[in-house]
């Protein structure tokens, strides 16, 4: 459970954290992310404070650049919302908001990927390996298909193949579309979550 700071340490933290990011060089992505995690760390509010620190987040990166205006990035966010809060209370956890910062950078990511898929729903799988060429899926799995040879995979080395490190995300927007989408099949088929599971392209 998140413990949030005494009220009487509040304005000096909010104080500290503008000044910040107003004199540092991070790079936007990081930097916005880190502000987002250590805003909802500080809970200036009784409530809204998520909505906030989205809205923040934004707004620093709509500065850095203003296609950021227009890129999802809260809407992906509330349809991930346990993964989310998941991921605030690993940073606290562990006293470090890499795990935050990694999946919002994901959220990002696959925010612009579904982004692109929108503008350019007229996309097509590309024949690779399979005689998918017609069937129309998203760019998150464009991207894995794409990626995968006529072999099996573990879920680990899946995710290592186009380099995504939450799992969870992985599944969601990735694997799962696939294997639903008759592209990819399970080796196990009777034991989805049997520890020996591979997955391979459908053939």
């Amino acid at each position: 459970m998140h413990m949030t700071p005494p009220a009487n340490q509040i304005n000096r933290l909010m104080v500290d954290l503008l000044d910040w990011l107003n004199d540092s060089e991070v790079h936007p992505l990081i930097q916005s992310s880190v502000f987002h995690y250590e805003f909802e760390f500080i809970h200036s509010f009784a409530d809204g404070n998520g909505r906030m620190g989205r809205l923040w987040q934004t707004l620093i990166l709509s500065r850095w650049n203003p296609i950021f205006a227009n890129i999802p990035v809260e809407s992906l966010i509330y349809q991930n919302q346990k993964a989310y809060y998941e991921a605030l209370q690993a940073s606290t956890d562990r006293t470090d908001s890499a795990p935050f910062i990694e999946f919002i950078l994901q959220m990002i990511l696959d925010a612009i990927l579904s982004s692109n898929e929108t503008a350019q729903d007229s996309d097509h799988v590309t024949a690779q390996d399979s005689d998918h060429a017609t069937a129309q899926v998203s760019d998150q799995v464009q991207r894995l298909i794409s990626a995968m040879k006529q072999e099996e995979y573990t879920l680990a080395e899946l995710m290592q193949l186009i380099g995504l490190t939450h799992r969870a995300t992985f599944q969601k927007n990735y694997l799962n579309p696939a294997i639903e989408a008759d592209l990819i099949e399970h080796t196990i088929p009777d034991k989805p979550k049997s520890p020996k599971q591979r997955y391979r392209l459908k053939s």
